[in-house]
C-alpha cells in the first residue's frame, strides 16, 4: 500500500473566485448568462456543462466593468482528457463573433500536437475535425483558413489559425529570415494566443531567470504587440505549488475542473491494475498473452453493442531496444501460437494465481467455452504484423511525428487496423487517443524512480479517457455501466498491467493520488454463481408453471401536454428548512425535536427563477425538449401551460428562531435561490423518472418459470461499505431449504433477512398442504454462466391503474423476490420487494410499493393474455428492517383469505 501522499495546501486565485462569484451573485448584470447557441451548433461535439461553465467564466473576465482592469492573459486548468481542444475551438467561434477576432495562433511545443491540431481545427475531412463541416453564424458562412503569416487586409466572415511550435515561433522572433513572421506582424490585427500544454512556458518563472530569447519571452512579445492581444493558456498540470509560478497565475487563472472531479463524473475509464509475478523464463511472453487474450475478449463483448468495436492495447518498454526486441518477440509469439499451446496456457492460468484477477477470470471463463481454433485464426488476423506499431524509429524526435500521429491519431476509426502500440515514455502530450484499454509495462528492471513513475501516471491519466462506444446506435461520454458487476465493466475499464515490484508500485500509486486519479487492483473483487438446485428442475412448477408481468403500450408524444402528466403536483411541497441548512445543508435531516413555524415565501422572482434554470444542465432547452416534446422555448416552460412559475406560491417551515425579516435583500435572495434550486431538481428528477415512452397495460402476459430462473454470476465487490449493503454469497443448498429455488442467494443483509423469514413462514404453509411453494430471487442484470446462452427473461410491471392524486410512474421496474404458491384451486404470483436506505429514498421509490398494491383490488380488471383461470397476482409493502411494515402479516393474510 502506497503512502498517503501530503495534502496539498489549497491556495487561493482571488480572480477565479471573483468568476465564481459573479456566476452565483443575483444581483450580478450577467444574471442568467447561456453560451450562445451559435457555439454548439458548429462544433462536432456537444460541450459539457463543464465545458460550457468555462466559457461563461471567460465571457465574465472579458466584461467586467469598473473595478479592475480587463485581463489580457487567463489560464484553464483542466485535466487531461477532459477535452481542452474542444474548448479552444469553442472559445475562437466565440471571440470571432462576439469580439470580432479573426486571428488565431496556435502554439505548443511538440511537432506532432501542431500535426494533431492541424487535423483538429483545419482540416475539415478529418474524422477529428472539431467543427462543423460548414460554419454558419447569423447566417453567414464562415471559413477557417489556415495560414502561416496573417494577411494584412483579412477577407470578411474569415477566421485565421496558424499553427506551429514555440521553438518555430521564437525561431521567427528572434532571426531575421525570409518567409517568417516578425512581430511587427502581430501588431497590425488583434491577435488571440492558444497556448496548449502552457507548464512548458513558465521555465523562466520557475528558474526566475532574465531569459531574453525564452519561449516565455517570445509569447509575451507576441502579447504585447497588439494593446488588444489576448493568450489563453491550457494546461492539465500547472504546477501552482511552484512560489514563482503561483506569483505569475494566481490572478490569470479563469477556470478549473480536476481530474478527480472528471472521473467522479464519470467522464474517464476506470482504471484498474494487474499486478502479478512470472516466471523468469516467461514473464513478458506470459504478460503479453494475457493482455492479449484479455483485449480480444473485451472485444467480444463491445461488438455485441457496436460492430466497431475495436480495443487497443500499449506495450511499454524501458529503452528503445528492448521495445524494438519486445515487437519482434510478439509477432513471433502470436505466429507461432498453436491451438494446443493456447488451451495449455489458458488451462494454467486458470488454476494460478492469475484467476483472483475477476477481469482475467471472466477472459479464461469465457474460452474455456469456446472453439480455440476459431479464437486463434481470430487472434492471429488481430494482431498481425501489419497491426501492430513501434513507434520509437531512432531517425524520428517523437512519438507523434508525421508518418506516426497520423496512424495513431485516428486509432478509434473503423478502418484503422492498429490493435497494439509498441514504445518507451514517448506517450505523453498530445495523444488522445480514446479506445486504449490495456497499457502493459515490460521488461524486468524498468525504471521504478519518482520521476519514472510520474510519468507513468500522466500516460494512464490519458489512456483513462472514455471511449464513446455505441449501445443502441447511441454514443455516450460518460460511463454507463457503473456499480454494474459482469463484463460490461471492461469496456469502460482501463487496464494496467505490472510486475509486482514493492517499491515500484509505491511509488507509481503515490504518483496517481498526487494526479487525484483513482485506481484500484483488479483483485477487489470476486465472481460468484448462483445455479438452479436440480431437484428444482425435476419438478412440474419449473417445467411447466408461469410468473405473469404485464404488456406495455406505446404512450403518444402529445400525450405530455402539462407537468401533471409527468407527476408534477401543481401545488409545490412544503419544504423543511433549520438554521444549518440556511448553511446550505438542504438535505440535511431536521432534529426531531426542533421547534418549527411555517413562513411564506410568497411568488418568486423571475430573476431567480432564471438563475437556478441556468445552474442545472437538465434546463437546457437542448435537453428539455427531448422530456417535453412539446415545448417552444426554455422561457415557455415557466410560462402558465408548464411550470406556472408565476402562479406558484411557495411555504416552507424553518425553525422558529429564524426570522426571514432580518435578512439583508441579497441574503435573503441567495435564500430563495437555494430553495428553488432545490425544487427544480425534484422537478427534474420526477420529470426524468415519469418521461417513458411506454406505459403499462392491464394484460399481462406469463413466462414460463424455466425461461425466468437459469443459472447466472455475479461481480461482487470486496471493499469495505455499509454491512447492510454488502452484497454475498449465501448458501441455501441445505436439506430443509428446497423452498429457494437457487443453491446460493447473491444478496444484501436486508434481502437475506427476507430470505431467512419467509422461508419459516414457506415451512408453515408446507404443513398446511401448500406443497409447490417456492422462493424465486429475480436478480437485475443476471450474466449467464455460460457464454453466448440466452439471459433470463425479466419480469417487469408497470402501473395500468391511474387513481386521482396517485403518483404516475410509466417506467416499470422487476421485484427482488416472487414467492410462488400453487394449490389445487389456485396458482399465486406474490410480488415482494425489500428496501432500505434512507427516508428521502423511500419516498421517492413509494410508487413501486402502490404499483405491487394495486394489484391486490385489480382482480376483476386484470387480463391474462393466455387467457388461463385460478391465477392471482399479489403484492405486499415494502420488506423493511426487522420487518417493520409488517410485510409478512400481510403475505399470512391474503393466503389466509
Amino acid at each position: 500500500m502506497a503512502k498517503k501522499p501530503k495534502e496539498k495546501k489549497k491556495l487561493p486565485l482571488p480572480f477565479l473566485e471573483e468568476l465564481k462569484a459573479t456566476d452565483t451573485e443575483l444581483l450580478s448584470e450577467h444574471l442568467g448568462y447561456e453560451v450562445p447557441s451559435y457555439i454548439n451548433e458548429n462544433l462536432s461535439h456537444t460541450l459539457r456543462d463543464y465545458q460550457e461553465a468555462a466559457i461563461r467564466f471567460f465571457h465574465y473576465s472579458q466584461n467586467l466593468e469598473g473595478h479592475r482592469e480587463k485581463p489580457n492573459h487567463l489560464l484553464f486548468n483542466m485535466a487531461t482528457g477532459s477535452g481542452k481542444t474542444d474548448l479552444m475551438a469553442a472559445l475562437i467561434l466565440y471571440l470571432y463573433q462576439e469580439k470580432a477576432v479573426q486571428n488565431f495562433l496556435f502554439v505548443v511545443n511538440t511537432k506532432g500536437v501542431v500535426s494533431k491540431t492541424i487535423e483538429n481545427l483545419t482540416n475539415s475531412k478529418s474524422s477529428k475535425y472539431l467543427f462543423s463541416k460548414n460554419i454558419e453564424i447569423e447566417s453567414k458562412r464562415i471559413n477557417i483558413e489556415r495560414v502561416s503569416r496573417f494577411p494584412s487586409i483579412p477577407s470578411k466572415n474569415t477566421i485565421y489559425i496558424k499553427l506551429d511550435t514555440i521553438q518555430t515561433i521564437s525561431s521567427d522572433l528572434f532571426s531575421v529570415k525570409e518567409n517568417t513572421m516578425p512581430a511587427q506582424d502581430y501588431s497590425r490585427n488583434r491577435t488571440v494566443i492558444l497556448g496548449d500544454e502552457a507548464h512548458h512556458y513558465s521555465a523562466s518563472t520557475k528558474k526566475q531567470k532574465d531569459a531574453e530569447r525564452s519561449w516565455e519571452s517570445a509569447i509575451n512579445i507576441i502579447l504585447n504587440a497588439h494593446k488588444e492581444n489576448l493568450l489563453l493558456e491550457f494546461t492539465a498540470t500547472a504546477n501552482l505549488e511552484d512560489a514563482n509560478t503561483y506569483a505569475k497565475y494566481k490572478d490569470k487563472v479563469a477556470y478549473s475542473y480536476t481530474l478527480e472531479k472528471f472521473i467522479a463524473d464519470g467522464f474517464s475509464k476506470n482504471v484498474l491494475r494487474i499486478t502479478s509475478r512470472y516466471d523468469e523464463v516467461r514473464k513478458d511472453d506470459d504478460k503479453i498473452l494475457n493482455a492479449v487474450l484479455l483485449s480480444q475478449y473485451r472485444k467480444y463483448i463491445g461488438m455485441k453493442y457496436d460492430p466497431e468495436f475495436k480495443p487497443v492495447m500499449m506495450f511499454k518498454s524501458k529503452g528503445i531496444e528492448e521495445s524494438k526486441k519486445a515487437t519482434k518477440r510478439f509477432i513471433e509469439l502470436i505466429q507461432a501460437l498453436t491451438v494446443e499451446e493456447l488451451d495449455k496456457f489458458i488451462k494454467r492460468q486458470k488454476q494460478s494465481s492469475e484467476s483472483e484477477n475477476t477481469s482475467l477470470s471472466l477472459a479464461y471463463s469465457y474460452y474455456s467455452e469456446q472453439n480455440l481454433a476459431k479464437i486463434l485464426t481470430e487472434l492471429k488476423h488481430d494482431f498481425d504484423a501489419r497491426n501492430i506499431i513501434n513507434v520509437n524509429d531512432s531517425e524520428r524526435t517523437g512519438l507523434m511525428e508525421i508518418g506516426n500521429y497520423r496512424m495513431l491519431n485516428t486509432l478509434e476509426d473503423p478502418d484503422n487496423p492498429i490493435r497494439a502500440i509498441f514504445a518507451v515514455a514517448k506517450l505523453t502530450e498530445g495523444w488522445d487517443v480514446l479506445n486504449l484499454y490495456d497499457i502493459v509495462r515490460l521488461s524486468e528492471n524498468a525504471k521504478g524512480d519518482k520521476k519514472s513513475t510520474v510519468s507513468e501516471a500522466q500516460l494512464i491519466g490519458r489512456g483513462a479517457r472514455y471511449n464513446p462506444f455505441k449501445i443502441d446506435g447511441t454514443s455516450s461520454y460518460i460511463r454507463r455501466f457503473d456499480g454494474e458487476p459482469g463484463e460490461n465493466t471492461l469496456l469502460e475499464s482501463l487496464h494496467y498491467h505490472t510486475l509486482n515490484e514493492s517499491q515500484y508500485l509505491q511509488n507509481l500509486l503515490e504518483s496517481l493520488e498526487e494526479m487525484g486519479l483513482p485506481t484500484a487492483d483488479d483483485k477487489k473483487s470476486v465472481i460468484v454463481e448462483a445455479r438452479v438446485k436440480t431437484s428444482f428442475t425435476r419438478t412440474n412448477i419449473y417445467k411447466t408453471g408461469k410468473l405473469y408481468y404485464n404488456k406495455v403500450e406505446e404512450v403518444p408524444l402529445d400525450y405530455y401536454d402539462s407537468l401533471a402528466k409527468y407527476g408534477v403536483s401543481e401545488t409545490p411541497p412544503i419544504y423543511t428548512f433549520s438554521d444549518s441548512v440556511l448553511e446550505a445543508k438542504y438535505d440535511a435531516e431536521v432534529p426531531s425535536d426542533l421547534s418549527l413555524q411555517e413562513v411564506s415565501l410568497g411568488v418568486i422572482e423571475p430573476s431567480i427563477w432564471k438563475k437556478a434554470m441556468q445552474r442545472n444542465s437538465f434546463y437546457k432547452f437542448s435537453n428539455l425538449i427531448k422530456y417535453l416534446p412539446l415545448l417552444e422555448s426554455k422561457m415557455d416552460f415557466l410560462g402558465i401551460d408548464w411550470l406556472n412559475a408565476e402562479g406558484k406560491f411557495f411555504y416552507l417551515k424553518v425553525s422558529s428562531d429564524l426570522n426571514l425579516d432580518s435578512f439583508s435583500s441579497s441574503e435573503l435572495a441567495m435564500f430563495k435561490l437555494s430553495f428553488i434550486d432545490r425544487y427544480l431538481r425534484d422537478v427534474a428528477a420526477t420529470i426524468k423518472a415519469n418521461f417513458q415512452k411506454e406505459r403499462g397495460t392491464n394484460v399481462f402476459k406469463p413466462e414460463l418459470i424455466r425461461d425466468v430462473v437459469k443459472n447466472y454470476r455475479k461481480k461482487i465487490s470486496k471493499l469495505d461499505g455499509s454491512m447492510d449493503q454488502i452484497v454475498q454469497a449465501i448458501d441455501y443448498s441445505k436439506s430443509g431449504q428446497e423452498w429457494f429455488v437457487y443453491d446460493n442467494a447473491i444478496v444484501n443483509r436486508l434481502e437475506q433477512s427476507l430470505i431467512n423469514r419467509i422461508g419459516e413462514f414457506i415451512l408453515k404453509l408446507k404443513e398446511k398442504g401448500y406443497d409447490d411453494t417456492y422462493l424465486i430471487r429475480l436478480d437485475e442484470n443476471p450474466i449467464p454462466i455460460i457464454e453466448g446462452e440466452k439471459k433470463a427473461n425479466p419480469i417487469k410491471l408497470h402501473q395500468f391503474k391511474e387513481k386521482p392524486g396517485d403518483r404516475v410512474v410509466y417506467g416499470g421496474f422487476q421485484p427482488d423476490f416472487i414467492l410462488f404458491v400453487g394449490s389445487s384451486d389456485f396458482t399465486y404470483n406474490f410480488y415482494i420487494e425489500p428496501k432500505g436506505g434512507s427516508d428521502m429514498r423511500m419516498v421517492a421509490e413509494q410508487w413501486k410499493e402502490d404499483l405491487l398494491l394495486s394489484l391486490n383490488d385489480a382482480e376483476s380488471e386484470i387480463e391474462f393474455e393466455d387467457e388461463v383461470e385460478n391465477v392471482r397476482l399479489l403484492g405486499v409493502k415494502f420488506y423493511t428492517v426487522n420487518d417493520g411494515r409488517n410485510t409478512l402479516e400481510q403475505l399470512s393474510k391474503l393466503i389466509n383469505e
